[in-house]
């Protein structure tokens, strides 16, 4: 939700930033390396019970996912090479989060309940998976109500207290399920449609001549 409607904004935000970083000597990749720092510490912190240490680690671990592209963008480096290992730190630390979270249910709430974060992360995992495969198949999978930004800001929401802090798991579980079931649906739906003409076919028939045949990297 908010990669699609406020990502403008955002963008226009963080390019300053972006670029202070980048005449101060930050690179992208380190932004993103330290923000699995900073993830990793805050599933410790989660695992402790540390909740308020906890919260002040989530806001810094998505101050460097939100910044990393703007850093990217303002030293003009931005590359296939730096979208993968976003992509990566991003899986690594949801992991990382939620490895704190099912240490923390183990500890305070023992029997099945453990469970829960494990399928907390199955639903962050398809979600992403979802979009990744889509957008290699040429088909747009962004949207849906709990995207990776939202995810970080419901988790922070249970942090505020041990009292909800169960309750707004169970929540973001069915917000995740619904997203993922939603986002398969609208890319389904997308995928059901008859595929567009190559435009040099059409070209052809207009001409007369038949259409040359497309070659393999062509066609992907």
């Amino acid at each position: 939700m908010f990669d699609g409607k406020f990502r403008q904004s955002l963008d226009a935000t963080t390019a300053p930033v972006g670029r202070w970083l980048v005449r101060a000597g930050f690179s992208a990749d380190v932004l993103t390396g330290s923000g699995l720092v900073f993830a990793v510490a805050t599933g410790w912190c989660i695992a402790e019970g540390y909740f308020v240490v906890a919260i002040v680690l989530l806001i810094l671990t998505g101050a460097h996912d939100m910044l990393d592209g703007a850093v990217a963008k303002a030293s003009q480096r931005a590359s296939q090479r730096g979208s993968f290992f976003d992509s990566v730190i991003d899986r690594v630390s949801d992991a990382a989060m939620l490895a704190g979270v099912a240490f923390y249910v183990e500890r305070h709430h023992p029997g099945g309940l453990v469970l829960l974060p494990f399928a907390l992360l199955t639903t962050f995992f398809l979600i992403s998976y979802q979009r990744s495969k889509a957008e290699s198949l040429g088909l747009s999978a962004k949207g849906g109500l709990m995207e990776r930004a939202e995810r970080m800001v419901l988790l922070g929401v249970a942090l505020l207290s041990p009292v909800i802090f169960v309750p707004v798991l169970w929540i973001m579980l069915v917000l995740t399920t619904g997203t993922a079931i939603g986002r398969f649906s609208r890319v389904w739906q997308i995928a059901a449609r008859p595929a567009p003409k190559p435009v040099i076919e059409r070209a052809s028939r207009m001409h007369g001549r038949r259409p040359r045949r497309l070659s393999r990297s062509s066609r992907h």
